[in-house]
């Protein structure tokens, strides 16, 4: 046994790793280079959150965000869609690849059910299972019991691996219940554990518990946001970890791994810490970057002298839809296909919109500046 639990040989013959309820024993050691990575991740961490304050429309950018995390969480399970994709079926546009899109939009659902839930209840099990529920709507796991804990063994490896000679084996079902029955009082504990850290442990006790069939990693990267929303550790939900993990996939396992295998957790959260003042700073910069090019591109509006009050508007519009289409624009606005056209044109003309398809008909426009500083780190 080690400190985080142990290798257990089932009547089957395989063995399941059953872990040790959190904290963990011995307590975490904060030596000097962890101690400075949660000052410094804290730091940055209030910093993104009041930085948010002066954004002209936070939720823009927060619904932005959330589209940019969906998509990385799903690119890490292996869906095969683009930020260009997400947006163009918001447009009701037609994509090739829908199924993959629809994972995307479950779990941007998932992510603003669960926030606007945490508003007025606490972190439960009952939480996870809905929001798992969410995740897996109508998409390719909505035939591995949504919204349930698992009532057979799963394992993790390859395609062609088995309960023998899997990388990972998690608790059996029967075990299931109890170790998370567990982690949920250790979301209510009343310990001395800086925040970030039982987060850090969270995420790892889920993860190796892995309860449910299919879309673990998904929940369990929803979990981190859910977690630091709930304490009060970010006001608006603005850091998420997935580009990390997704740029780090093998030595996420990896150290996931040796907590399983050796105990040290100590490693894990060093990795943790890392990720959030990575993705706290890249954020940081993301948001000055945005506000930059809108006011870089109201100025050029002025200059150019089409800074009429339908072309500020549809501008602004692009924020929310950096991809749209001229009879969108008719529509939003309620003006003629004709007006609408000559914005477009007027903003193509000074760069802001470019055209996509190459197309006589059925045309799409892009506000690529904008769309470059969102998905960075997006491309499949």
């Amino acid at each position: 046994m080690s400190r985080s639990g142990a290798y257990i040989k089932q009547l089957s013959g395989y063995k399941a790793f059953i872990p040790n309820p959190l904290p963990p024993e011995p307590g975490i050691t904060l030596n000097e280079e962890l101690t400075e990575k949660l000052l410094r991740a804290n730091f940055l961490i209030a910093r993104l959150d009041g930085l948010g304050f002066t954004l002209p429309n936070t939720d823009l950018f927060i619904s932005m965000y959330v589209k940019k995390e969906a998509l990385l969480s799903s690119q890490i399970e292996g869906t095969q869609a683009s930020l260009e994709n997400l947006f163009e079926f918001e447009s009701g546009m037609q994509i090739d690849n829908l199924n993959d899109v629809e994972q995307v939009v479950n779990y941007i659902k998932a992510l603003n059910y669960g926030i606007k839930k945490l508003k007025t209840f606490p972190m439960s099990l009952r939480l996870i299972k809905e929001i798992h529920a969410l995740v897996l709507h109508e998409t390719r796991g909505k035939h591995k019991t949504p919204g349930e804990f698992k009532k057979t063994q799963n394992w993790i490896g390859s395609a062609n691996s088995n309960l023998n000679n899997a990388i990972f084996v998690p608790p059996p079902a029967d075990e299931t219940i109890k170790a998370m029955g567990d982690l949920e009082n250790y979301f209510y504990s009343e310990n001395k554990i800086p925040e970030l850290i039982n987060c850090a442990l969270i995420h790892y006790q889920f993860e190796t518990i892995h309860p449910f069939l299919d879309g673990n990693g998904r929940v369990g990267r929803l979990l981190i946001t859910f977690y630091l929303y709930w304490k009060n550790i970010i006001e608006r939900p603005l850091l998420y970890l997935s580009y990390y993990f997704k740029k780090n996939r093998q030595e996420y396992y990896d150290r996931l791994m040796i907590v399983r295998n050796k105990g040290d957790y100590e490693q894990w959260i060093n990795f943790f810490l890392d990720g959030v003042i990575e993705t706290s700073e890249m954020a940081i910069n993301d948001i000055k970057k945005i506000l930059e090019l809108q006011a870089s591109d109201q100025k050029l509006l002025w200059e150019k002298k089409i800074s009429s009050p339908l072309v500020v508007m549809v501008h602004n519009k692009l924020f929310y839809t950096p991809v749209i289409t001229i009879n969108e624009i008719e529509k939003a606005f309620d003006v003629s296909y004709p007006t609408a056209s000559n914005v477009v044109n007027q903003l193509i003309k000074v760069g802001i919109l470019q055209e996509t398809t190459g197309q006589k008909r059925s045309k799409r426009y892009i506000y690529k500046k904008y769309m470059d500083i969102l998905a960075q780190g997006t491309q499949i």
